[in-house]
């Protein structure tokens, strides 16, 4: 039999009788045989399935987003309400200080919802590992990052591996 694409012979494959392989073209077919002509006809794959949403990740995402709003409002109104020259340099440190707690929690929730949404493991995985860095970076704030770290490694560890 020939292939449908290209028109080159089909070989036999050996682990899966009943099919044919286009050396050519690099496709799998099914053979079927009817009663007046072969007939060859494409594999076709299942679409996938819908998968639910992981529900660690989810969580973890929604404390994140909430406490990156928390800080985006604290943190600007702690820089405009400094009326003296000292408590706006005191400001301006403290705000130095944290700054790159915030922006490395900011990439944990980015990875945290790409994880989530995506279904990766890897983006679930990078985003817990960020919020454990986050803590690190600041550990005052440790009670603001501890249960996304740990919702997000225990999502990581729920994601199913892909094949």
């Amino acid at each position: 039999m020939n292939c449908p694409k290209c028109g080159r012979p089909l070989r036999h494959s050996k682990k899966s009788p009943g099919y044919g392989l286009c050396d050519h073209c690099k496709k799998k077919f099914r053979l079927k045989e009817d009663d007046e002509n072969d007939q060859i006809s494409p594999v076709r794959r299942h679409p996938p399935r819908k998968q639910k949403l992981n529900i660690f990740l989810l969580i973890s995402l929604i404390i994140g987003v909430l406490y990156l709003i928390y800080s985006a409002v604290y943190w600007s109104g702690t820089l405009g309400e400094a009326s003296g020259a000292a408590e706006q340099i005191g400001a301006g440190i403290a705000t130095a200080l944290v700054m790159p707690h915030i922006v490395i929690t900011v990439l944990a929730v980015i990875f945290n919802a790409l994880g989530l949404f995506m279904h990766k493991r890897g983006f679930a995985l990078t985003g817990a590992i960020l919020y454990a860095v986050a803590l690190v970076l600041f550990p005052l704030y440790f009670m603001f990052v501890i249960a996304e770290m740990v919702l997000s490694f225990i999502g990581f560890a729920k994601t199913p591996k892909r094949r």
